[in-house]
């Protein structure tokens, strides 16, 4: 007898959940004109929306870098455990490890740098990134009545540290919009050791001018790093193997000139022959040390080819570069839901009101 009553008391709220769902359709569909003109209205500003829209456009390039003294050792066994699922984790003492290599594509001094690279604009004049920049979001614009800002100019190869405040707020802003969004720098698989960067922007030319200039001189930061040890060591080397060569010819000339003051000297006044001894004594010296400073020189420059890794871009940004735009029918079908959504969740909640 319960369950009966259990299984009525069921059907009546299943009946009444049902008659609820018809009442809020009727009572919505009682609307519809409403609904129509919310629906036109919202897809006509999607529509404008798409048609205002700038196209976004993708520059991507990607490359692999090589260091011999990463190839072998830990590296590779750590490479073989990570194979097999295994993260041992590496030495940590680099700064170049693949974590740390995207912050320094984002980071400000790097941007900024490449910002300031000289590049040719569409009337064939050498400007700056930043110039560039400027002119395609047409900042000028919005500054000819201030005085502050009219005559300020990023000259390319300007001195970084010679520039004013305003300069300054103006460049920090660019690098800004770029590092949050417009700039993104990773590996697409963490199995592959290819490291890719992608510039999005509204002009065509900046993203790939830009992406280009930023791969180079982050890849001039790494190389001159990585060998700076390597070549401070052979430009001393260098300079020691010049001074003993030249210390090298000056006691060979003394030995001349000693052996020309001697000619036909008297035996028993071999005392002059003493500076001729000396000069003999320094070239011996001399060709020794200088023996040796080479073999370090050239131990030197094969040291320095190990320290300096090797770059190779893979894909460099082609025109045209891929763009990205909300298009027109999307904006239709996307506004015109989006206000009837809005005008059906208004209408509920004024009629659960009503009935409350």
């Amino acid at each position: 007898m319960e369950n009966r009553l259990t299984l009525n008391n069921e059907e009546i709220s299943l009946k009444e959940i049902i008659e609820k769902i018809k009442c809020w359709f009727s009572y919505i569909f009682s609307f519809w004109k409403v609904l129509f003109f919310s629906g036109f209205i919202g897809a006509v500003l999607g529509l404008t929306y798409s048609i205002m829209d700038k196209p976004i456009y993708t520059a991507s390039l990607s490359f692999a870098m090589e260091d011999e003294k990463a190839g072998g050792g830990i590296g590779g066994a750590l490479g073989l455990a990570s194979s097999f699922g295994f993260d041992l984790g590496g030495s940590g003492g680099g700064m170049f490890t693949e974590s740390n290599l995207a912050e320094l594509f984002k980071s400000r001094s790097m941007v900024e740098a490449s910002l300031l690279r000289p590049v040719n604009n569409v009337d064939g004049k050498t400007i700056s990134l930043a110039e560039m920049y400027i002119q395609n979001n047409k900042w000028r614009d919005k500054w000819k009545d201030n005085p502050k800002f009219r005559t300020i100019t990023f000259l390319p190869g300007s001195d970084r540290k010679k520039f004013t405040r305003e300069q300054d707020s103006i460049i920090g802003i660019i690098y800004l919009k770029l590092s949050k969004g417009a700039l993104t720098v990773g590996q697409k698989d963490k199995k592959v050791s290819i490291t890719s960067i992608d510039v999005s922007s509204t002009n065509e030319s900046f993203s790939k001018l830009f992406c280009e200039a930023l791969a180079e001189q982050v890849g001039n930061f790494y190389v001159e790093t990585k060998s700076k040890k390597a070549r401070m060591n052979m430009a001393i080397l260098e300079h020691q193997v010049d001074s003993v060569r030249g210390e090298l010819n000056s006691a060979i000339t003394g030995v001349a000139v000693a052996n020309d003051n001697t000619f036909n000297l008297n035996p028993a006044l071999n005392v002059r022959r003493t500076p001729s001894a000396r000069r003999q004594v320094d070239v011996q010296a001399n060709t020794a040390i200088l023996t040796e400073l080479v073999k370090q020189s050239e131990l030197a420059k094969v040291t320095l080819r190990k320290e300096t890794p090797l770059i190779q871009v893979i894909d460099r940004p082609i025109l045209p570069l891929k763009v990205e735009k909300f298009g027109k029918l999307k904006g239709i079908v996307t506004g015109g839901f989006l206000f009837v959504f809005l005008v059906v969740l208004f209408l509920s909640f004024k009629n659960l009101f009503k009935e409350v």
